[in-house]
């Protein structure tokens, strides 16, 4: 999409048209982007990969015979609006799946101590992998499940049913629950990475036809998040020259997109499944052992908060607060929650008579 490209390969009319639609829209979103910008170097790269998107089109416009009257699908002037009115850095999601280019300059910006690459080897070393977030992940479906199990299951055992039958009610909760959690998880990684693959590979293609344009592109971005338009063209023809580090820096920084992101959709269903089921079956082991109702449910409500500050002050260690007022923060949700859902069933048990 890059001024100066050469021919594109032919194709047949509707795939030419096709094309066409997708470049003239991709202009016509660039436009939209810039009209909004108020930062000179944002606005100057989307002008000019909307002239690029542009001249593209009108390469295959002549494939098609003659360029037909353009109107943006009705998606993209929904998204434009949005735009508008959210900002780009909301919708920046929503503008790659319309497979817009340059949106890594609305990435967070870099912290103090940590300046803009200027070599390959610091590229190379800034795009490693950050971890802790399995662990992340692993914590939060835990508290998703003890909070939403608990609750049910206090829920309940507030409408004075035999303990039987909150044990029942648990289990089933804990099935749905890690079920749906599990099946939720699974779209959306697949979804997330048919969109990555797909994007990554047009990046591939376009890779291997316009090296040079492509470096272009790239020192754009650069130049947009504050890089010496010099510096930043050498540091970009640089990178083209290995394509496979090329393509992991175009899909990161014209598309937005980490290709270490491309997790298994299958690995993250059973592991939501699993961390949901772990939070979701501490309430039930009062059951599980057999207690009465009371004793149950005041165990079941007593395993539920221990286990909640402790989750709230883990949390802690991502979210930099305090470890005491994150657990103490935490408990107190799960007892107004698990609270609300008692007296609820409660009242509902006495209605029922």
């Amino acid at each position: 999409m890059s001024a100066g490209r050469t021919e594109p390969a032919p194709a047949g009319p509707a795939a030419a048209a096709d094309a066409w639609f997708h470049e003239r829209q991709s202009a016509w979103l660039y436009r939209r982007l810039a009209a909004i910008e108020p930062d000179p170097p944002k606005r100057q790269l989307f002008e000019a990969l909307a002239v690029a998107a542009e001249e593209q089109a009108g390469t295959w416009a002549r494939h098609v015979g003659q360029e037909p009257p353009f109107t943006p699908s009705l998606r993209a002037r929904l998204v434009a609006a949005l735009t508008a009115r959210l900002g780009p850095r909301r919708m920046r999601s929503a503008l790659i799946a319309l497979k817009l280019r340059g949106l890594s300059v609305y990435n967070p910006p870099t912290a103090p101590g940590h300046p803009m690459p200027t070599t390959v080897d610091e590229v190379g070393r800034r795009h490693r992998g950050v971890g802790g977030g399995n662990l992340r992940a692993a914590v939060f479906g835990v508290n998703d499940g003890l909070l939403s199990n608990a609750s049910l299951i206090l829920g309940v055992a507030g409408a004075g049913v035999d303990a039987r039958f909150v044990l029942t009610s648990g289990v089933a909760g804990l099935l749905a629950g890690a079920l749906s959690m599990a099946a939720g998880e699974y779209v959306s990684v697949r979804s997330q990475r048919e969109m990555y693959e797909y994007q990554i590979g047009l990046e591939r293609d376009e890779l291997a036809e316009y090296p040079e344009e492509e470096a272009e592109e790239l020192a754009l971005i650069y130049a947009a998040r504050g890089m010496q338009p010099e510096q930043a063209r050498a540091l970009a023809h640089a990178l083209i020259r290995d394509p496979a580090q090329a393509l992991d820096v175009l899909a990161r920084e014209e598309l937005g997109l980490n290709p270490n992101d491309l997790g298994s959709p299958w690995g993250a269903a059973g592991f939501s499944f699993v961390a949901f089921a772990l939070g979701a079956t501490l309430p039930l082991v009062p059951f599980l052992a057999g207690l009465s109702l009371r004793n149950g449910t005041l165990l079941a409500a007593t395993l539920t908060l221990a286990s909640l500050f402790a989750i709230g002050m883990t949390l802690s260690l991502f979210t930099g607060r305090g470890a005491w007022r994150g657990g103490l923060r935490m408990a107190a949700i799960g007892a107004l929650a698990g609270g609300a859902t008692f007296l609820i069933g409660r009242v509902l048990g006495v209605a029922a008579g």
